[in-house]
């Protein structure tokens, strides 16, 4: 596909959709676009963005004003014809899909990594001197020139560092291949700008030397030791002295290697193996493909670096995972950087018919690669791993330990000090290594979905994927992007090729039989799974077990526990064991109040739930998964109260649950709205398993106590989708009260969607089965009655709303529930202010507050102080109105309400307005615009254009028109009359103080808004 829109980063930013420039004229805007372009696909926090834009000193109001950059970027992009999903909001901040994008910064990152994969290859240096040039005509100037901060400027530090070794590597090609005059044209300006460079000084010297320049050479050499010793306080390297001694003794030096790699002499002569260099290394598999960060940090063992340190690297991971591929691709393409030979080993730390090789065994085969003859191999341990080390003292080897059980199996083989490079891979991390010799861990996770569309690629070909796309990237997910998965399913691909990717597709979508497909033979991915299971112990199988039945991407450790029904530490525990055996994966570090999470990988999963089925009986199943639930039903109920008090929601039935420790639920719930965060996908996952096995529990009393997370977050869409499930559920059990709650909450659902003609209906159902009743549910039906309340008030029937209000408060007086019955209090405000008694109204609010604290309900309070601030702006009480606002706020903002925030902020902005200060009203306005427009409430936004509109209109602005025009547009649409009829009124007032070219009055503009 065409990418239509492109990124330049490597200069100034440029930015083009279809070959037309776009511009972005805010240094904000352009900061936040720089940082999500730096980190395309990937998550970038509203605290890194913060950090970038104010550089450590953000006002209070920074998180608001990102909004407004990225709802600023979202619309210049819009306007210029680029796709909506550009930008997408993706807790805690923001992600740029590079889809359909050319960005530079990406293209010069496959551009290199392509020039060094042929430099690795003498016959094709002048495909990899191309690739090096086209990198290094992408940079334009000063990397990102005029943005810095944060993330910002270590990119540019990054940047202008691979700039240099781009120009040394290009450099030393071109001196490979005899092309010393262009080496002198580039490379003399940046020694100049650059003198510490000794590289590029040494490749100038290299390259006057060839051109019979040798007084150049030579002055180069003096110029650099002069600023080395002035600077620095040291002498030249070896690859500056090595030059300088060539140009000295009229040597042509090595042309065919890059300098800095001539051998040196061994410190110490081990005669009897010099005659063996080891070249065991297999071939490099055809297939790989990505792992450009981990191929990065395995460079960075290459010789040079710090010749008394030995260089170690550990590569760990599941299964399957690819890390003998990653370690043999490094070491073929690392090899010439070890001209005394490469040792490849195979353990057998995982082997399901052998046992580990013992480090005996190793020493012996290692030693006989490097020549050394049996008679002379000791046979004592301590004298054999002598040996070792002294025959590559002064060498310099690639050594790949593969297949590592342990660090007691290997240590024996790790070389002294020298210019030995060992590479380990295992399932374990191998923790004593890193501790003991600064070895580097490489972790390898599952491939990136670009990395495994292009394995699939590779083995069955690019056409063939090309044919059908939507098919191949589902093959991709079904084999959870692991290596090994992916090859099997590609190499059957490739063995019929009469075969469509749909119909393989269609066979891996059957959870049932999926392994067996992965697992030809025997082999594959079942067997390596089966390797690392059986090394657990047997409670941390069973744990492993039980949390392969669970319907959840992420756990932390309550689960475990209530799965295995120990205790959280215990649990914990053992969580550890699996993240060790590499069945499981931190997937969110714990930061403050939440704890960490964690995932099983699918293919795991699937292996887990088939251990379940074969070793543990139906009755334990279903007990593990029961408690799951209940537990989590009891910390929903707890959070529930924790944010509303003692409420109207009838006591939860769950039939199974661990009764945690109250200090845990204390640290669980400390933040509750947070907490229901971290467990949405638990949430969603558990109410649909629950509603297909009612025996677990009541899927429906779960979804009545997340309703603040699904209101506060904008999670409307899941809150439909599992109240309806619910309701199926409820319906299909009989189960009368259920359905009721599930219908009153979906008719709250549709009032937050403002859809108040099928509110209306829901709750009407909803009321018809509580009629229906013989006793029980006055709660309920107070919850459904004041619903009912908001619908006759959003239609204007203003006496309807009161008397179905009072209603409400009837039944509410049967309940404990002083949060709602502070919520019908402050509706029951809202319209007495509208029927015009101002005076009931304010008292009626300052109830609602009262019943709010003494109920303990945080978002209570919030939400009665914002009807309070609007009773003070009805009755004309601005300065009050402007201080309640504040208060809401600042509540909103502690408890995370986004929805709120937008409420009080546009209040706030009104009030402002009404007072004379527009410019600060506009600038307040347009802060809750971008997060109305980020939690997509429509209504609000119209309401908040016609403040906008209203500020801009006492100052003579522009704009005004447009805006009322809109908003009334936004409004017939949803049926807001009486919202249609006083925006009208308002545009009247405009329209006729333009044309008579007087400023309209505040007062005029709230006097029309404000009657019905």
């Amino acid at each position: 596909m065409k990418e239509r829109i492109r990124f330049g980063l490597l200069g100034p930013l440029e930015i083009e959709v279809d070959g037309r420039q776009v511009r972005v004229s805010s240094g904000r805007q352009r900061a936040v676009l720089a940082m999500l372009l730096i980190s395309p696909d990937r998550v970038v926090s509203v605290e890194a963005l913060t950090e970038t834009v104010w550089q450590g000193t953000p006002p209070a109001t920074a998180r608001n004003q990102i909004a407004i950059c990225v709802t600023s970027l979202r619309k210049t992009f819009r306007e210029a014809g680029a796709d909506d999903g550009l930008i997408e909001t993706s807790h805690p901040g923001y992600i740029l899909s590079s889809r359909n994008c050319r960005i530079d910064l990406k293209e010069l990152g496959e551009l290199i990594g392509r020039a060094r994969l042929a430099a690795a290859h003498d016959d094709r240096a002048r495909e990899a001197t191309e690739l090096f040039e086209q990198a290094l005509v992408l940079w334009r100037g000063r990397v990102l020139d005029g943005l810095g901060g944060g993330r910002i400027d270590d990119t540019v530090t990054e940047l202008n560092e691979l700039w240099l070794d781009v120009n040394e590597e290009y450099a030393a090609l071109q001196l490979r291949l005899g092309w010393h005059r262009p080496v002198i044209a580039r490379l003399t300006p940046l020694v100049r700008e650059h003198p510490l460079r000794e590289q590029a000084r040494a490749h100038l010297m290299h390259a006057h030397h060839l051109a019979g320049r040798r007084a150049e050479a030579l002055q180069l050499y003096r110029l650099g030791r002069e600023a080395l010793v002035e600077e620095l306080g040291v002498e030249p390297g070896p690859a500056l002295r090595e030059m300088h001694r060539q140009v000295l003794q009229e040597e042509d030096g090595p042309a065919a290697a890059p300098l800095g790699e001539a051998r040196a002499a061994p410190a110490v002569a081990a005669p009897a193996a010099r005659a063996s260099v080891p070249a065991q290394l297999p071939l490099a598999p055809a297939a790989f493909t990505g792992r450009e960060p981990e191929l990065t940090t395995l460079d960075g063992l290459l010789p040079g670096q710090d010749d008394g340190v030995l260089a170690v690297a550990v590569v760990s991971g599941v299964s399957g995972v690819g890390k003998s591929a990653l370690a043999v691709h490094w070491a073929n393409r690392a090899a010439r950087h070890f001209p005394d030979g490469q040792l490849f080993i195979d353990v057998h730390g995982y082997r399901e018919d052998d046992q580990p090789l013992s480090p005996m065994t190793v020493l012996d085969q290692a030693l006989r690669a490097l020549g050394v003859p049996s008679a002379q191999i000791p046979a004592g341990l301590p004298e054999r791993s002598a040996l070792y080390r002294s025959v590559l003292s002064g060498r310099r080897l690639l050594i790949i330990l593969d297949d590592v059980r342990s660090s007691t199996q290997i240590r024996p083989l790790l070389p002294g000090r020298g210019q030995c490079v060992v590479l380990v891979t295992s399932r374990d991390r191998l923790d004593e290594l890193a501790g003991d010799y600064a070895a580097v861990h490489i972790p390898l996770k599952v491939m990136t979905p670009d990395e495994a569309d292009r394995m699939l690629a590779v083995v069955i070909g690019a056409e063939r994927v090309a044919t059908d796309p939507v098919a191949a990237a589902r093959l991709v997910e079904l084999c959870g992007r692991l290596p090994l998965a992916l090859r099997i399913a590609a190499a059957r691909l490739a063995t019929r090729p009469h075969w469509s990717l749909d119909q393989l597709t269609s066979r891996l979508e059957d959870r049932f039989s999926r392994l067996d497909v992965l697992s030809p033979n025997d082999g594959g991915v079942r067997a390596g799974f089966q390797l690392s299971y059986r090394e657990l112990s047997p409670e941390a199988a069973q744990l492993y077990r039980r949390l392969g039945l669970l319907p959840v991407t992420t756990f932390t450790g309550w689960m475990g526990a209530a799965v295995l029904d120990v205790g959280v530490n215990r649990a914990e525990d053992l969580i550890e064991q699996l993240v060790d055996a590499q069945l499981l994966e931190v997937s969110t570090p714990g930061t403050g109040t939440l704890q960490s999470r964690f995932r099983i990988q699918e293919l795991l999963r699937l292996f887990a739930w088939e251990r379940a089925h074969v070793e543990d009986d139906e009755q334990e199943r279903e007990a593990a998964v029961a408690r799951a639930f209940g537990t989590l039903l009891s910390l929903a109920d707890e959070a529930h109260r924790r944010l509303y008090g003692r409420g109207t929601l009838l006591p939860h039935r769950a039939r199974h649950a661990v009764a945690l420790p109250e200090t845990t639920v204390a640290r669980l719930l400390a933040d509750p709205i947070e907490w229901f965060e971290s467990e949405r996908t638990a949430v969603l996952g558990l109410t649909g398993h629950a509603a297909q096995n009612p025996a677990l529990g009541h899927s429906w009393e779960l979804i009545a106590r997340t309703v603040p997370l699904f209101e506060t977050r904008n999670y409307l869409d899941d809150w439909e989708q599992a109240a309806l499930v619910s309701l199926e559920a409820a319906r299909t059990a009989g189960d009368g009260l259920g359905a009721a709650v599930m219908l009153r909450s979906l008719g709250t659902l549709a009032i937050t969607r403002r859809r108040y003609g099928d509110a209306e209906e829901l709750l009407s159902q909803a009321m018809e089965l509580l009629d229906g009743r013989a006793a029980g549910g006055s709660g309920e039906r107070a919850l459904v009655l004041r619903n009912l309340a908001l619908c006759a008030r959003f239609k204007g029937d203003l006496d309807g709303a009161a008397h179905l209000c009072r209603s409400a408060l009837d039944h509410f007086g049967h309940s404990d529930d002083l949060a709602e019955r502070s919520h019908a209090l402050g509706l029951l405000a809202q319209i007495e202010l509208e029927r015009g008694d101002t005076e009931a109204g304010i008292a009626l609010t300052r109830e609602a507050i009262r019943s709010g604290e003494a109920a303990g309900s945080g978002r209570g309070k919030a939400q009665n102080t914002y009807r309070l601030a609007e009773a003070y702006l009805r009755a004309g009480e601005v300065r009050a109105a402007e201080e309640s606002c504040r208060e809401v706020v600042a509540l909103t903002r502690v408890q995370g309400d986004r929805l709120g925030e937008a409420y009080a902020l546009r209040a706030l902005g009104e009030a402002q307005w009404r007072q004379g200060r527009p410019h600060e009203a506009e600038a307040m306005l347009k802060e809750a615009l971008a997060v109305a427009e980020e939690v997509g409430d429509r209504f609000l936004q119209a309401r908040t254009e016609v403040d906008l509109a209203c500020a801009e209109a006492t100052r003579r602005g522009g704009a005004a028109v447009g805006r009322l025009r809109r908003a009334r547009e936004v409004f017939r649409g949803m049926d807001a009359r009486s919202w249609e009829r006083r925006v009208g009124r308002a545009l009247e007032k405009v329209l006729a103080g333009e044309r008579e070219g007087v400023v309209v009055e505040a007062a005029v503009l709230a006097r029309e808004l404000a009657a019905r």
